[in-house]
Formats: structure tokens, sequence, C-alpha cells
């Protein structure tokens, strides 16, 4: 008896090439779109009706059922309230972690199993293997494309039941599969806004959910060289949308957001991009997921990522204490985010990782408003 597998289509070319890929090998394919979002459904950001009508075509070319369900409450109440509540605290989320982890390979994977599936497939640029008797979350051979980072919270049940068809393919060589077999959304745009919601003004667009709350833009120094609309408003490392341009000293360089002093309600700013206090040679992290269920090994030579679009930066893990971690950095980390997520890798395979607490940097760590606190040392 073929092996039943559900397809989770979005309507982009990845999903359409991964049902395609799976309806050639015989298996029993069916499609499934997800809505998961409905506050202000339009086609101007989130065009889901569009993206319907071009699954439904893909799933009639290429000869497989498909149907849509409704996750928006369960995507409201456990993606988008963490995003709200973390963005409210001064922290960065990144929503789209949350969203595989509790979405597409929770109540997406729950829904498939009523349907009698064996597994799930999607169109993430990232692999599974099974190694001694373990799941193993491992990148995509299109390095330009992986995946992986997105995905390091998921445990063995849901990378058990996972299957990524595009996990050894190139980007480029999607697409002409696509366009080879008439997909007709072959060329279609990628999606980069936020997972569900799409590409939107984000400031005006947070600024519906999130009250605005003034204060002072201040050097590390205290000068005030600035006012903000409210610290839920910017990320570390932004340069975009200060609004202070003008207030350059002699050197003449941008500013950018370093840190945030909630407790009185202040940004702090500095010029350039290298400037010590966005760099970080270490870091602390709180809620740490390991895919393999147990713990990396500490002060072992790994490698991880702060933030999606990096190169895998040399690390140790210094310490561990329940679900609490800390990393140190061979090289200096640019604009170690809170809220954002570590991700740590041994060579090709992803072991998990967590959400960053706060950075620090050995040399400066006075820069920082936080009291200073020893990396081996979570009392």
């Amino acid at each position: 008896m073929n092996k039943k597998i559900v397809v989770g289509m979005s309507g982009g070319v990845d999903s359409s090439v991964a049902a395609l890929l799976i309806k050639q090998q015989d298996y029993d394919v069916i499609g499934l779109f997800m809505k998961n979002w409905e506050d202000d459904d339009s086609d101007e950001y989130c065009s889901s009706r569009q993206d319907l009508l071009d699954a439904v075509s893909v799933a009639d070319s290429i000869g497989i059922p498909i149907e849509a369900v409704n996750f928006a409450s369960e995507y409201k109440e456990r993606v988008f309230g963490y995003f709200l509540r973390e963005y409210q605290a001064g922290r960065t989320p990144n929503p789209d972690i949350l969203c595989n982890s509790e979405i597409k390979f929770k109540a997406f994977l729950d829904h498939a199993i009523q349907l009698g599936a064996d597994v799930i497939a999607t169109g993430h640029y990232a692999q599974v293997r099974e190694a001694d008797g373990l799941f193993q979350l491992l990148k995509a051979t299109d390095n330009s494309k992986d995946q992986s980072y997105f995905l390091y919270r998921l445990n063995q049940s849901q990378l058990g039941h996972a299957m990524f068809p595009l996990g050894k393919l190139l980007k480029s060589e999607v697409r002409t599969i696509a366009e080879q077999h008439g997909l007709s959304n072959y060329a279609k745009k990628d999606s980069t806004g936020i997972c569900f919601i799409g590409e939107r003004p984000f400031r005006e667009f947070l600024n519906r959910y999130l009250p605005t709350s003034p204060g002072q833009m201040v050097t590390p120094e205290g000068k005030v060289v600035g006012q903000h609309i409210g610290l839920s408003f910017y990320t570390i490392g932004q340069r975009q949308g200060l609004g202070i341009g003008g207030a350059k000293d002699t050197s003449g360089e941008p500013w950018f957001v370093a840190d945030k002093d909630m407790a009185n309600n202040r940004l702090i700013v500095v010029q350039g991009h290298d400037h010590p206090a966005l760099l970080s040679n270490r870091l602390t992290a709180l809620d740490s997921h390991w895919i393999s269920g147990t713990a990396p090994l500490l002060n072992h030579p790994y490698a991880a990522k702060t933030r999606y679009r990096q190169a895998d930066a040399p690390c140790r893990i210094t310490a561990l204490d329940g679900n609490r971690c800390a990393f140190e950095f061979d090289q200096p980390q640019w604009a170690v985010t809170p809220g954002q997520s570590v991700v740590l890798y041994d060579g090709e395979i992803c072991l998990g990782g967590a959400i960053i607490e706060q950075g620090y940097n050995l040399d400066i760590s006075t820069l920082h408003h936080e009291e200073h606190r020893d990396h081996e040392d979570f009392s």
C-alpha cells in the first residue's frame, strides 16, 4: 500500500515542486493549503486568495486533490500573541521559527495525521536523516537557501513525520523543474514577509497592536541625540528610520541602534557599523531546545548563527543550566539581538538552539546598561 503524504502547499514555487516530486514517486499525495491570518487579509499584503488559486492550479496540473484549512485561531494564540508580547518587552522575536514548530509541524501535522497521513512534506530547504535511531536535521545543499535555522525547534516526533523534497536541490533547479512541467507559478516571487502575514510597512503594522511610548535616543555616554517613538518599534542593529541622520559628529558615520534601556525608556544609539557596542564576544540564551533530546558538549568546538543571513561562526557553549546556556565566539558577532535565536551546528547537523537573552563584549561590557554577569555563573 502506498505511503500517504500530505503536502503543505502555499501557492509558491517551492511547495509546488515539492508536491510534484512526491507525486512522481507514486505516493498517495494530498495537498493542503493553510490560511492562518484573517485580521486584514487583503491582496495588497497577504494575497492569500491569489495564493490559494495558485495552489489549486498546481494541484490540478499535477493531478492531486487539495483542501484548504484555517488555522487562524491557532496562529493568533500560539504565534502572534507571543510575537506581540516579545516586542512589548523590547525584544525582537522571530515568528517564522515559532510558526514552524507550532503551526506547520504541530497544527498542520495533527490535521494531516487525522487525514491518514504517514508523513507531511513541505517546501523547506533542509534535510532529515535517521542515524543511530535518532532523526537529524541537516542543512540543505543550497547553502544560500538553507532553512534549518528556522526549523531548529522541531523535535524527534516532528522530524520523524517530516519530508523535505527540496533538500538536495538548488533554487535555480527548482524553478527549472517547475517551468519544464508547466507549473503556472514557476516565476512567482518568493515571499519574504512575516510568516503568513505578508510583506507590509512593519512599523505601521505594529502600531495597530502596540502603543507608542516616546523617549530619548542617547549615546552610551548619555548624550541626547534624538527622540524615539517607543522601544518596541526598534531592533538592535537598525539603521533606517531613526530620524537622526543629520545629527552627526566629525566622523560623519551613520547611526545604529545598539541597546535598549527599558527601565528609563531610552534607546541607545552609536555611530559606525563596527562600533564596539554593536559587537559581542558572547551571549546568554534561554528556552534552549536540542533536537536529539540531549544537550551539546560544553567547551566543544561548534558553530552557530545568531541571525539567519550570516555565515556559521565558530563558538563554544561555556555553560548549561536547565534551559539556559551561554555561548562564546571566536570572533565578535554583530548586533546580537535579544529575542532572536542562536542556532547551533556540528558541521551540517543542526543541533538545536535557544532564544538570545543578551549579548556581551568581554572588553567593553560596561557599555551595556544591564548589570554585567560572568558567563560561567547563572545564579
